[in-house]
């Protein structure tokens, strides 16, 4: 029990330190993109930078709008936070200390339950704009989970497990993403949609609602809120690689050192996408997910309950 406790610690621990110096590789990497400075002022290259901003936020004084509903206000940026936290549980690891049998579905059910985190802050602000927020990110949610849990039943008709560990175990010889790669692509574009990244980042659109759901949140509350969406970038990335693009060897220090490499990079496309594409009209991303992407993910599913069918009967 202390050791389960103490890995839950630890690896909270390094998330929170991944997510940091994660908002300095994005500051960097989009200052080089569009050929300028990032931050360099802050000590050695600017890599305190995150710490100081982590200071500068949690020191900030907490201000609760007037009219804010007071409890579901404060209560939003946590739940949202934890949220992030637990998805962080089924990353199957040698040094993992508990087993989830059934990791895919404990995963539908914990990223389903992100939309609550944003409706409540958005509702509980009492602002137009925050509220306008929160309703385009239940129909954005609506709108790709469906195609996304589509896809997620790809691997697990092939190998008929719930468990992230089986579907690590059978990627030795080929990954999933060989085998379907029009439905590789389109989990990655549900991901983007589901961490509210650019260019589906219509949920905190400055452009037209002044930040979005978001708005009315500062220090703490804010905080918890940022670090939920890139402690959910990096655990989307590491889902894309385990799922599609064959996870590590419980066994091999090389192979885990090539999963985090391929890890870093679908994080890093994240930024990548948001440094080279504008935001969509809403309207397309709904024509996209409904017209497209739904019905090629039932075509896809089609294909492969055939196949699994032929091969197990």
């Amino acid at each position: 029990m202390y050791l389960s406790i103490l890995s839950c610690l630890f690896t909270y621990i390094c998330i929170l330190l991944a997510v940091a110096f994660f908002t300095l590789l994005e500051r960097k990497g989009l200052s080089y993109i569009q050929i300028r400075k990032g931050p360099n002022k802050v000590g050695f290259m600017g890599l305190p930078q995150p710490i100081a901003d982590a200071v500068k936020l949690l020191t900030k004084e907490i201000v609760k709008p007037t009219m804010a509903n007071c409890s579901p206000y404060f209560i939003a940026p946590i739940f949202s936070f934890i949220l992030a936290l637990l998805l962080w549980q089924l990353y199957p690891s040698l040094y993992s200390t508990n087993y989830f049998k059934w990791g895919v579905l404990f995963f539908l059910c914990v990223s389903s339950l992100n939309v609550y985190g944003t409706l409540l802050a958005g509702w509980s602000s009492n602002s137009k704009y925050a509220l306008l927020g929160s309703l385009r990110a239940i129909a954005q949610t609506i709108s790709y989970e469906v195609s996304m849990v589509l896809i997620m039943l790809f691997p697990l008709f092939m190998i008929s497990s719930f468990s992230f560990f089986s579907i690590q175990e059978k990627q030795d010889s080929i990954w999933f993403s060989l085998l379907m790669i029009p439905m590789s692509l389109v989990w990655f574009a549900s991901c983007i949609a589901e961490t509210n990244r650019a260019p589906f980042d219509f949920a905190e659109g400055e452009s037209e609602l002044v930040s979005g759901f978001n708005v009315e949140y500062g220090s703490t509350g804010f905080a918890l809120i940022f670090l939920a969406e890139y402690a959910n970038i990096l655990v989307m990335s590491l889902f894309t690689c385990l799922l599609f693009f064959g996870g590590s060897s419980m066994f091999m220090l090389i192979s885990d050192m090539a999963f985090m490499f391929k890890v870093l990079f679908f994080a890093f496309s994240f930024i990548w996408i948001r440094a080279s594409y504008p935001r969509f009209r809403y309207d397309l991303l709904m024509g996209l997910t409904w017209k497209t992407f739904l019905p090629m993910s039932l075509s896809f599913l089609l294909v492969v309950c055939m196949l699994a069918f032929n091969i197990y009967y």
